[in-house]
């Protein structure tokens, strides 16, 4: 599912858009039920939480923090933020849900799960890491073997949800696979999932009061977004390997080639959250599919199999799921051995006719985008599905 949500800023690049939310389901480790924790173990699970590397999800960190507020403060005895403080809101309810649940249980509650998210790191940290991968991304498995750049959405317990830092990477393996030797680069996802559509904690950070700035720096960075799939030099293909979701459905026409699993799903659900379409898809899909069957698909909520995006036009071929990977990877490797400047160059005859219409196009969705985050329409979409999705 997707949820409209409104980025951060940092140094190195400003945030983009938010719009899905995903929760994983968390045990609490009980084991000692009768032991109580010291100080001393609840001051140590507070610094083992700073050395995470892996973002437990937007669940996790609810109940973390309303664990640590009723450990240190009590019961919730702080008035309820307004409607629109979405992410003070959420807090809120946490803090409120564990209602008169004593100090010394939350304390004990909170250590707990500390304890159990550092066991799941670490127990995750042995997976063998291919020999031709990229060591210097968090988001994405980024490799270069037989003449093929591969970028893998790398967050399978999340759907592969996209959020700030995978934004950010995604752009610099664009960059870098660009100009190294690879004569194709492909785009695929680990796990179940290809894409899930974008993370809700792209926008952890955004108060009621922040919504307008937030707004303006996310249609920035989602049009340079875009731009990086755009002006992509060399063949792009994309290896659908599950569902997928959002502006990883849109951003499929910048692709030259798009092979899927035969389980795999294409949805673009933006009227339901009052949002309009990002990735060049107003202006690709219409030359794509026909403008009967765009229209269904943007305007109209409707989710596509993998049979029907192939038969509109978005999706060149499907695969059985059994045979997907091999038959898939037998033909990128056969492609990968075709001259690389001829490839090169074909494209981008292929490609410039329309290049400065798609940056036109990138432009004026991402003006509109901006425009319905502020809408109330689209607030009050944001705000039925936060309620939905982020009870504990």
């Amino acid at each position: 599912m997707q949820c409209p949500a409104l980025p951060t800023h940092n140094s190195r690049r400003m945030r983009s858009t938010a719009w899905a939310l995903h929760f994983p389901e968390v045990q609490l480790h009980t084991t000692k039920p009768a032991m109580q924790v010291s100080q001393e173990d609840f001051e140590k699970a507070k610094d083992q939480l700073k050395f995470l590397k892996t973002d437990p999800g937007n669940e996790v960190k609810l109940k973390l923090y309303a664990l640590f507020k009723q450990a240190t403060q009590g019961p919730c005895n702080t008035p309820k933020p307004g409607m629109l403080d979405f992410i003070n809101k959420a807090k809120w309810d946490a803090w409120n849900s564990l209602g008169t649940l004593p100090q010394e249980s939350a304390r004990q509650q909170y250590v707990n799960l500390v304890s159990s998210l550092v066991s799941s790191e670490s127990s995750s940290q042995v997976k063998e890491i291919p020999p031709d991968s990229k060591s210097d991304y968090e988001t994405l498995q980024v490799s270069t073997k037989d003449n093929i750049t591969k970028l893998v959405l790398n967050r399978p317990k999340m759907k592969n949800a996209i959020n700030v830092k995978m934004y950010e990477e995604i752009m610099e393996a664009l960059e870098e696979a660009a100009k190294d030797d690879s004569v194709i680069t492909v785009v695929t996802g680990s796990g179940d999932y290809y894409c899930s559509g974008n993370d809700l904690n792209n926008f952890a950070n955004v108060s009621a009061g922040g919504i307008k700035e937030m707004a303006d720096n996310g249609a920035v960075l989602l049009k340079n977004f875009v731009n990086h799939f755009i002006d992509f030099p060399k063949p792009l293909i994309a290896v659908v390997n599950g569902p997928a979701v959002g502006i990883s459905v849109t951003i499929l026409g910048l692709f030259d080639v798009v092979y899927s699993t035969d389980r795999a799903t294409f949805h673009t659900p933006f009227s339901n959250l009052g949002q309009s379409p990002e990735g060049c898809s107003s202006y690709v899909f219409p030359k794509i599919m026909g403008l009967a069957k765009a229209t269904e698909m943007l305007l109209f909520n409707k989710k596509l199999t993998a049979a029907e995006a192939c038969s509109q036009g978005l999706v060149t071929e499907v695969f059985p799921d059994n045979t997907f990977q091999k038959e898939v990877w037998a033909r990128l490797k056969a492609y990968a051995s075709l001259p690389k400047n001829s490839l090169a160059i074909s494209k981008q005859l292929l490609r410039s006719m329309d290049k400065k219409k798609l940056h036109e196009v990138n432009s004026q969705e991402c003006e509109c985008l901006k425009e319905r985050w502020l809408s109330d329409e689209c607030m009050n979409a944001v705000m039925s599905f936060l309620q939905k999705k982020s009870k504990l």
